[in-house]
């Protein structure tokens, strides 16, 4: 009746899940998180509400962890029983339950695998995102806003909070640039992958002779600062100035000089916050981002090192890593990893596990090789 293997199957989906709770160690999630629910219990809790905030994630987030490690030893064994049931009693429908079950454990649980490869210093992160507009003119900013929605849809679909830091319009549409933090344990290691030039080709909707246009945007990805990274910037290296925030057009938005910019002297970066209400909050938003931008730079500096003492200076990232291709027909696919998908309106509407999937497994090999 059927050529499923059932046994077999059953079999390599335990020893993937054993393999799996060895680097998860559901005795040390739940140690943490009973740490957490301490924590989170305590009468002072919300008199630092950032604090809590971060304590409840957390506590929700490696809660979330340990529940999904846990619950596919009772997924594997219901499926045991399901197949036993279809071959017992010769049962097509059955049968057919048992084999859409199958399937679906076993992309579930190689989604979990790909979980345990996030094992980078910084991987259990929160990530602070910024995407901005590159060649391409109106086009290229609408297409950062179409990455930033894309993006923020797909904290949604999963749950993930997320905090606009700071927006700089375009013109005539679209943005500049867009900051934002996705406030989840592992946020950094997921979406670090996505960092890269994206490129779009459609038909351009700002070109009244509609023809094709090729437009480019920059994703940076970078790990949110904690207080134990020890960032030292000294107050001779920065220049802060303040402004007016502005919403579309110029529109002033706010009566006060309660924008920031900073600028770091010594590298030329520059951080701007104006999501915040008051001058002090973005200032400080601003810092922890500077800080996580050196803090990056600092990591890669080390890594440049590591590999040019290994021989190896070649780059491991492309210039252009995804493309997305409206026109003449529909496709989005990632030049390293090959992964390509033809629902276009999905991708952009925040369906891009399988993008980040593969980009971990890709980054993972390309580390071993």
């Amino acid at each position: 009746m059927t050529t499923t293997d059932f046994p077999a199957e059953i079999k390599t989906l335990r020893a993937t899940l054993a393999s799996i709770e060895a680097v998860s160690d559901p005795t040390r999630l739940q140690a943490e998180i009973a740490a957490l629910a301490q924590a989170a219990a305590a009468p002072d809790l919300w008199d630092d509400s950032e604090r809590a905030q971060q304590v409840t994630s957390t506590l929700s987030a490696t809660q979330a962890e340990l529940d999904r490690v846990t619950a596919f030893a009772g997924r594997i064994d219901d499926l045991e029983a399901l197949a036993e049931l279809a071959a017992e009693e010769d049962d097509a429908d059955t049968l057919t339950e048992a084999e859409a079950e199958l399937v679906a454990v076993r992309r579930d649980l190689d989604a979990l695998e790909v979980r345990t490869l996030l094992s980078g210093e910084y991987d259990a992160r929160e990530a602070v995102v910024t995407i901005r507009a590159g060649a391409g003119g109106v086009d290229a900013a609408d297409f950062a806003q179409m990455l930033l929605r894309m993006y923020l849809r797909w904290a949604e679909r999963h749950g993930y909070p997320t905090k606009m830091l700071d927006t700089s319009y375009a013109e005539e549409a679209g943005l500049k640039s867009a900051t934002f933090e996705v406030k989840v344990p592992y946020a950094y290691g997921n979406l670090s992958v996505e960092a890269g030039t994206h490129r779009l080709v459609r038909i351009s909707p700002f070109d009244n002779q509609g023809r094709r246009q090729t437009s480019f945007a920059a994703v940076e990805v970078i790990p949110l600062i904690e207080q134990t990274d020890h960032i030292d910037v000294p107050e001779s290296d920065v220049k802060i100035d303040v402004f007016r925030s502005s919403g579309p057009g110029g529109q002033s938005v706010n009566t006060t000089d309660s924008a920031v910019r900073i600028t770091h002297l010594p590298t030329g970066i520059v951080v701007s916050m104006q999501d915040e209400k008051s001058q002090i909050q973005n200032r400080a938003a601003a810092m922890r981002v500077l800080q996580s931008r050196l803090l990056l730079q600092r990591q890669q500096e080390e890594a440049a090192k590591k590999k040019e003492l290994a021989g190896d200076i070649k780059a491991s990232w492309g210039d252009q890593m995804r493309s997305y291709v409206l026109h003449p027909y529909q496709m989005v696919k990632d030049l390293r990893t090959e992964h390509e998908v033809g629902n276009t309106a999905g991708v952009f509407d925040g369906d891009i596990d399988g993008f980040i999937e593969a980009g971990i497994r890709w980054r993972r090999s390309s580390e071993r090789a």
